[in-house]
């Protein structure tokens, strides 16, 4: 392909199907993921009382660490079955606010080294398997990049649009088609329409084009909302998870028509003010809220959890085993309480 000054076309990367069958999910792997979507479909149909824990690093980095936080998650999990469904966070691509810094494994599947896409899109797509196969969860992701779903599109149990995405045409209209549950989380801006328009995009049919095809979708009941709170215009975080924010949004689903009303609730980024520790009080203070109004139990499905093996963050070069390399994290002792804590007050 002809390149101009600006764009250096390196190489072309596999087609969906090649990949998929360079790196076959077994059918082990397709049976656990038949069962984790109907169980996680109920909880969206109010078919099931279980409480969903979005849970997991900030970004998956490298592979030996994120599969030693999945197989303790997956003890914990056992502990906890009859209470809380677990969709562990298996997020590979990493939305950068000001476009530098480590990308996720989908750039490098070693942040130590350069980026390499190739080996990247391989990467992201066994390790989910991994997750999947050996730990008997059904794996979340953020579709950071719509075209790139489709690699990912057999083995994702969850999917988030991150709020830097939301308003996104690409990724409203691609959510239609996916038959798995999609969280449309507010915009940074904290602008509550642009999210439950979004919702309302995905949960409708279209005909658009998506990878050099002419495509038609059914919609996507499942799709549904993420309260992430939010930041104004002088740079200072506002939060969106108390008991009124959580009433109002309850009002705006009755007043528009809305399948399967749900709420995630992400219980870090702006809602904390990215301080970690502060999520685990941020998920006590939901669950109060539950307690004390019907309708907000109703519609609030679970949260959205950061967590890792270490306390915090560090930087890549550091190479702390099991730490994130980008925004902090709840250690595993931590996370392990929490959850407990959680289970017992449902």
């Amino acid at each position: 392909m002809e390149n101009n000054s600006n764009i250096i076309f390196k190489r072309k990367l596999p087609d969906p199907e090649e990949l998929k069958n360079e790196i076959p999910f077994s059918k082990s792997g397709q049976e656990i993921k038949a069962k984790k979507d109907k169980e996680i479909e109920d909880v969206f149909k109010g078919k099931s009382n279980r409480f969903i824990l979005i849970i997991g690093p900030c970004s998956a980095d490298r592979e030996k660490p994120v599969m030693e936080y999945m197989n303790r998650l997956s003890k914990i999990q056992e502990k906890v079955k009859d209470k809380i469904l677990i969709i562990p966070r298996v997020y590979t691509g990493k939305p950068r606010t000001i476009g530098v810094g480590y990308k996720g494994m989908l750039h490098q599947p070693d942040p130590s080294k350069e980026p390499n896409l190739l080996e990247g899109i391989k990467a992201i797509r066994s390790l989910h398997k991994k997750v999947i196969e050996e730990t008997g969860f059904g794996t979340a992701d953020e579709m950071l990049y719509p075209e790139n779903y489709i690699y990912l599109s057999d083995l994702l149990s969850y999917i988030a649009v991150g709020a830097r995405s939301v308003e996104n045409q690409e990724h409203r209209l691609l959510s239609s088609g996916i038959d798995v549950p999609v969280g449309m989380k507010n915009p940074t801006s904290g602008d509550l329409s642009i999210m439950l328009n979004s919702i309302k995009a995905a949960q409708n049919s279209h005909t658009f084009l998506y990878r050099g095809w002419e495509v038609e979708t059914k919609g996507n009941n499942l799709t549904h909302a993420i309260l992430r709170g939010s930041v104004d215009k002088f740079g200072k975080n506002h939060t969106n998870y108390h008991y009124e924010d959580l009433n109002s949004l309850y009002d705006s689903y009755c007043n528009g028509e809305y399948k399967n009303p749900a709420v995630i609730v992400d219980t870090n980024h702006s809602n904390s003010g990215k301080q970690y520790l502060e999520q685990i009080r941020i998920a006590m203070e939901i669950l109060h809220a539950m307690r004390h109004n019907s309708h907000i139990a109703q519609m609030v499905k679970g949260l959205m959890i950061e967590s890792y093996l270490e306390d915090g963050c560090q930087k890549i070069e550091e190479n702390i085993f099991g730490k994130s390399v980008t925004d902090p994290c709840l250690g595993w002792e931590k996370t392990e309480k929490l959850i407990l804590d959680i289970a017992e007050k449902l």
